[in-house]
């Protein structure tokens, strides 16, 4: 499986990927894996600031629907516009092209609270 080192994760399997004061965010290949061919994905919060916790879309496969979580608080800056069309480069490349959202931060210290890549292996076993 793999859990890059240079990323942080949540307990709900999305991968956080720190770029100055942006934050990029997609799901694991844990998640993918679970979910199965993913066929589309719906995030209508762009340009909307929500907290930690909060829904930030959902994420259809063939075999079910999952909300997709806020992992900090922010404003969801921007969306992967390439899954519209191709909604399936979450399963090939989830940490590459398959990214779904750019948060800009609204509490930088709220990343010492997301799990490592080795916290975030454990959690997966």
């Amino acid at each position: 499986m793999n859990v890059p080192d240079d990323l942080k994760y949540t307990k709900e399997h999305e991968w956080i990927r720190v770029e100055g004061d942006d934050v990029v965010v997609g799901v694991t290949e844990f998640a993918q894996g679970e979910l199965g061919d993913v066929v589309f994905i719906e995030i209508e919060t762009e340009g909307e600031t929500l907290s930690f916790g909060d829904t930030f879309g959902t994420i259809e496969a063939v075999k079910t629907v999952s909300d997709l979580y806020m992992p900090l608080d922010g404003e969801v800056v921007e969306f992967n516009q390439a899954l519209e069309d191709t909604p399936e480069l979450v399963n090939s490349q989830p940490f590459g092209d398959g990214w779904m959202i750019r948060i800009k931060m609204s509490d930088p210290t709220q990343l010492d609270e997301l799990l490592s890549a080795d916290e975030y292996r454990a959690l997966i076993g």
